[in-house]
């Protein structure tokens, strides 16, 4: 069985105060609607699982019944960090693989999904991720350059985070023993040494943090880019 875990607890801050970006809405549909609904839609994931913020389960489940999603699915609290709340999530799972997706990436296409999940099944772990175009410059202050990065080794890294569910589970639990916070899920594979395939994303697959985001996630989904590869 293979598991979706849509990390969906987050503040959003960057959004402003008192603002749910998750439920903002693009295109007259909330940004996680979309989200969900292509790990509905994919044919690999049996089950999905949503961390939420405590108090938010009740919108979550009016979303599913409004958009008759109709795969297995359970409503999880999330924790402190990032991290706590994908753990929260894989206590739950009957899965042997797990895909682990931003609540805030709408366009992530069914193809990509399936590419990380064959990917897991490969390695043990994959992740979508793009290779970096732009030349990228180091700086300590924040002020000023201090060298340039070898830009043909870069990659920026996206969601889905795909896993074999032990090994992602052992990886969270060296994070945890050592007391830290690590920004994505592969990082906590990389502490225990664990190969991490990188699947290429040959798409827009944007993370929704900042109002000026909106108008360009509208343009890909009024495209109906999602269901495209």
């Amino acid at each position: 069985m293979t598991s979706a875990i849509i990390v969906a607890a987050g503040l959003g801050t960057r959004m402003g105060p008192n603002v749910d970006k998750l439920f903002l809405e693009v295109n007259g549909h909330p940004i996680v609607s979309y989200t969900w609904r292509q790990f509905e839609l994919a044919k690999e994931i049996d089950e999905i699982v949503l961390v939420v913020r405590e108090g938010m389960q009740p919108a979550f489940a009016e979303l599913a019944e409004k958009y008759q999603f109709r795969k297995q699915y359970r409503l999880v609290p999330g924790g402190k960090e990032r991290q706590n709340s994908v753990w929260n999530g894989l206590e739950t799972l009957t899965g042997e693989i797990v895909a682990i997706q931003d609540g805030a990436r709408p366009c992530t296409s069914q193809e990509l999904i399936a590419a990380t999940i064959a990917g897991a099944r490969e390695v043990g772990a994959a992740v979508a991720a793009q290779p970096v175009t732009d030349t990228v410059k180091e700086s300590r202050d924040g002020r000023l350059v201090e060298r340039t990065l070898d830009r043909s080794r870069l990659w920026t890294v996206q969601t889905p985070q795909t896993f074999r569910v032990e090994i992602i589970r052992r990886a969270l639990a060296e994070v945890f023993k050592r007391g830290l916070v690590v920004t994505d899920d592969t990082a906590a594979c990389e502490l225990v040494g664990q190969p991490i395939k990188l699947v290429v994303s040959t798409q827009p697959n944007p993370k929704v943090t900042r109002p000026e985001d909106l108008p360009y996630l509208a343009l890909l989904l009024r495209n109906g880019q999602p269901q495209g590869g």
